[in-house]
């Protein structure tokens, strides 16, 4: 049934991807000059993270969690006893994996006097994130999401089922959320296909590559620019000897400066014996990801440790930055990348004791039990 429903699953109207991320790029620049002329009008640094993580999340351009840090260090020296800088110092945080300082932040914001509809939905975020009192986070998910006019609390809600290990209800309320979007911006519906995407693509017991990729093209139809739409496609194509499709979904995006284009890029040079491209583009990425951990280390951990695990070529380094994603945010995928950095590094006993806490942490969950740990 559901997946006859996704093919009877029309697509919703919105603004064109490529106008609407013209149109971001240049809310966000007046935005900034706002702010720069009157900093203490109400609203503007909210609005500011906002479009920033839109502009992190969609575009590729990373240098905006530079910005959103600018941001809250400049609020902080300006209003160090106000709501609206340990809110944003947390907004912040929570954009770049900080999650210790997010909760430091929100509770100082709940002291301040910060309303609980802001705190509960980024606390909410917080606990997710880090895989903590899920059952409460689920129920508080699936309120929420039943509210009027809180649409967009069904993308977290079908990602944490996706967490769960509960494929067929977050397929569902994906469908729902598209089916239902009240808005003409793209940008919810591409993230929505996305985590369709990667639904079937990465979650899922039984991965189904070509529903997975149906899912990408629907997110870059959306929004052309989305980065990482193609580059989850593009591995798809790969996967299945489209090196050339692979590679054009990438090249319009390489400036961008996200490394896990190169890295793909990478990959595709090496699969058609273009030696020589393949170390220039893994160069490149390597150089990308160590740029990024330098400055936000808790941001980039898993994606740096999956790059080492893979491509990079290096288990140790691999190792060592999924054990700070770990320690960060212990969840069951973080758990999955420790493990399996610690097999790749030859460390049978760290493996082995990794395999123990994720079972102590995860076992009594449908999500361990399809889990590759569970099967070792």
């Amino acid at each position: 049934m559901a997946q006859t429903a996704e093919l009877v699953l029309e697509r919703v109207a919105a603004t064109a991807g490529d106008i609407a991320a013209i149109n971001l790029e240049s809310a966000r620049q007046r935005s900034w000059n706002r702010f720069w002329r009157a900093p203490e009008q109400p609203g503007i640094a909210e609005l500011i993270v906002e479009q920033e993580q839109l502009t992190a999340q969609f575009t590729g351009d990373l240098a905006a969690f530079d910005r959103l840090e600018m941001l809250a260090n400049d609020l902080a020296q300006r209003e160090p006893e106000s709501v609206r800088s340990a809110l944003v110092a947390a907004q912040v945080a929570c954009s770049t994996h900080r999650f210790a300082h997010a909760r430091q932040s929100l509770a100082v914001a709940v002291v301040r006097g910060a309303s609980a509809e802001v705190t509960d939905r980024l606390a909410l975020t917080i606990d997710q994130a880090t895989g903590t009192d899920l059952s409460i986070v689920l129920a508080a998910r699936r309120e929420r999401s039943t509210r009027p006019g809180h649409w967009q609390e069904r993308i977290p809600l079908g990602a944490l089922l996706a967490d769960l290990g509960d494929f067929a209800e977050a397929e569902r309320t994906y469908l729902h959320a598209l089916r239902t979007y009240p808005d003409v911006s793209p940008f919810s519906l591409a993230w929505v296909s996305f985590q369709l995407g990667v639904l079937w693509g990465e979650s899922a017991t039984v991965l189904q590559p070509e529903r997975a990729a149906k899912w990408y093209r629907t997110a870059i139809d959306y929004l052309p620019g989305y980065v990482k739409a193609r580059v989850h496609l593009a591995e798809i194509c790969l996967d299945q000897g489209h090196a050339t499709e692979a590679r054009a979904l990438l090249e319009p995006v390489l400036a961008s400066g996200d490394p896990e284009v190169a890295w793909r890029l990478g990959d595709i040079a090496q699969a058609v014996g273009d030696s020589a491209e393949a170390m220039l583009q893994l160069a490149a990425a390597r150089t990308g990801f160590e740029s990024l951990l330098a400055i936000h280390p808790l941001a980039f951990a898993d994606h740096g440790a999956e790059f080492y695990l893979g491509s990079g070529d290096d288990p140790a380094r691999a190792l060592e930055l999924a054990r700070l994603n770990l320690a960060n945010r212990p969840t069951l995928r973080a758990f999955e990348q420790a493990c399996s950095a610690a097999q790749a590094a030859g460390d049978a006993n760290a493996a082995a004791r990794l395999r123990r806490e994720a079972s102590e942490r995860w076992g009594s969950t449908a999500a361990f039990r399809i889990s590759s740990l569970a099967r070792i």
